[in-house]
Order: structure tokens, then sequence, then C-alpha cells
């Protein structure tokens, strides 16, 4: 983000006699974003002991957090400080079963929404994971899905989905009634090399990441494009290896970067503001990011997955 970082030039008086022009007051530079480690659980799963395996985290408007644990065909229900408050799904291909189940969000109603990733379909359930529906098979046509991976319920609750190898985002109501889809492979506008991730923003702003293309575009409600950011690389703004995307309630857009390990935060155009993590497995460290939701107190939540844990951030600075 470009910032104005010049201080005015203070003039000193030159004698203690000497009437002199009142010194401009300083332009301060706005304060940097910072957030910081304020907690985390996991280590193995809270319902039977078995290593956690977090990959899509969400978080529900009364504060509760789902995470789809994945190689245990399952979602877990947490309060916001860890607490286990509900769990359920087997392995398989019937109804509220699941075959690694990737991306998750939850609607406004409180309708928990997941990417059956495996059995190429989307899964929706109440907030205590009473079974309401499914849409989906596998192929390329509209309503099917190679891999659908990351979800977004929007605030109207228009459902998108990253149909992953179909290189394409699809959207619909929120009962599966097809509405549309735009993308293509390659690399312009509107393409895409594996989108993995969608969020979508209070007004309508749906964010998607491009991993292939190392880089995010965002897009109308109806996939017209808006804009991209994002280059193959490890310095400050820049993306190697995306692969999750949320967005706070203040508009900025958080991505978490799979390779560089760390979280990186833009404002709604993708000005880079801050960012944070290295790998490792000590607080604030990551081993493969995978998961990224932000609550609407802005308390950050990232699936580290290979150190088999959530995470959570929240703002140091007002």
């Amino acid at each position: 983000m470009k910032k104005a970082l010049g201080y005015m030039a203070f003039l000193a008086s030159a004698g203690a006699w000497t009437l002199v022009a009142a010194a401009p007051v300083d332009e301060a530079e706005p304060p940097r974003l910072e957030y910081v480690y304020a907690g985390e659980w996991g280590g193995v799963s809270a319902v039977d002991g078995e290593p956690l395996s977090p990959w899509g985290v969400a978080t529900a408007p009364d504060g509760d957090v789902y995470v789809t644990v994945c190689l245990h065909d399952r979602i877990e229900c947490f309060t916001s400080a860890g607490s286990l408050a509900g769990s359920w799904g087997t392995s398989g291909e019937g109804p509220g079963e699941f075959h690694v189940p990737s991306g998750v969000a939850v609607a406004d109603d409180g309708d928990v929404y997941v990417a059956d990733s495996f059995n190429n379909r989307v899964q929706y359930f109440t907030s205590s994971g009473s079974y309401l529906g499914a849409w989906g098979s596998e192929g390329d046509g509209p309503g099917e899905f190679d891999v659908p991976n990351g979800i977004a319920v929007a605030p109207n609750g228009t459902v998108y989905v990253a149909d992953r190898n179909n290189d394409r985002v699809q959207y619909f109501s929120v009962d599966g009634s097809y509405l549309g889809a735009w993308g293509s492979a390659g690399s312009g506008e509107r393409e895409f090399d594996s989108p993995v991730d969608v969020a979508v923003s209070r007004d309508g702003v749906v964010y998607v990441v491009d991993v292939g293309n190392a880089r995010v575009q965002y897009f109308d409600a109806a996939g017209v494009f808006k804009g991209a950011w994002g280059s193959p690389a490890s310095g400050p703004g820049e993306l190697k290896w995306p692969w999750a995307v949320a967005v706070g309630p203040e508009g900025n857009v958080f991505v978490a970067d799979d390779e560089t390990n760390r979280i990186c935060v833009y404002d709604e155009a993708g000005s880079f503001l801050t960012s944070w993590g290295s790998k490792g497995a000590g607080a604030g460290e990551f081993n493969w990011p995978r998961g990224l939701a932000v609550a609407s107190d802005g308390v950050v939540y990232v699936a580290d997955i290979l150190n088999r844990r959530i995470q959570y951030f929240r703002r140091n600075n007002p």
C-alpha cells in the first residue's frame, strides 16, 4: 500500500528572544496493521483422538468456528476459543457422508455449506449438522464439478464454488439451483490455473485464489472481471502458492500463502497492507496454512494443516 511517509520539516528557533512562526505539526505515519497470536487448539481430533487434519475453516454469525477434518471425513464445530461444540460426518457417498471435505462456509442464517471434494458435490446442513440437501456430480457441465475445493456464501445467499479442475467458478441459489459460471484454463483475465478458494465481501465482490497463476482475481457478483494481484515470489505482498482467501469485517482481504507459510493482508483492491508468519511449529508459525476465516470481531482463524491445529490471531492496534 502506498502511504505518505515523509514528515514535515521542523524549523528550530535561532535565538532566545527571536520571535518565530509556529512550526508545522508533524504528519504522523498511519499505524501499520499488526496481528498477534491469541491462541490455538488441535494436535489431535477433538472427537476420537486421531491426528487432526484441518483443511477448511469458517466462522458463523454466533462466533462458532467450523472445521473440515479432511482425512477423517468429518465436520467439527468449536466455540471461538476452541472448545468442541459438535461434530458430524463419516466416510462415504450418502447424505451427510464425505470423501475429503475441503471448503466450508456459513450463511447468515447459520446453515453450513461444505465442498465435498472427491464426491464432487456440495452438501449443506443446519448449524448443528442436520442434513438439508446436496447438489453436484462429476463432470464439466452446469452444476457438475471436478474436485470442488473452496466455497463461499454471499450476503444475498448466493453460493460460489471454486471448481478446481474445471478452472472455473460456479454459483448457485441457496438450495443448489444453477445460476451461472465463469472461467476457463489460462493466465488471462477470467482465466484460471486451479482456482482453489473463493470469498465474498459484504458488498458482493468475489475474490478467487488462482493458485497456479500465483494470484488473486476479483469480480463482481456475476463474474465481470474487476482486477487481480500477485506474482510468483516471496517479497512483501507477493504470492508464491496462495491457497485460501477471506474478507474481514472492514473489507480487507486475507490470503494464506501456503509456500511461504504466511498470511498476507491487502485492501479491497489488492494494495498490500501487512503480513505475518514463517515456517515452523511455534506460536504464529505455520506448516501449510490451508484454511482461513475472519470472524465478525476481526479475529483471524487459520487451519495450519501439517501442524494439525487451528491458530487464531487478533489485531494488535485499533
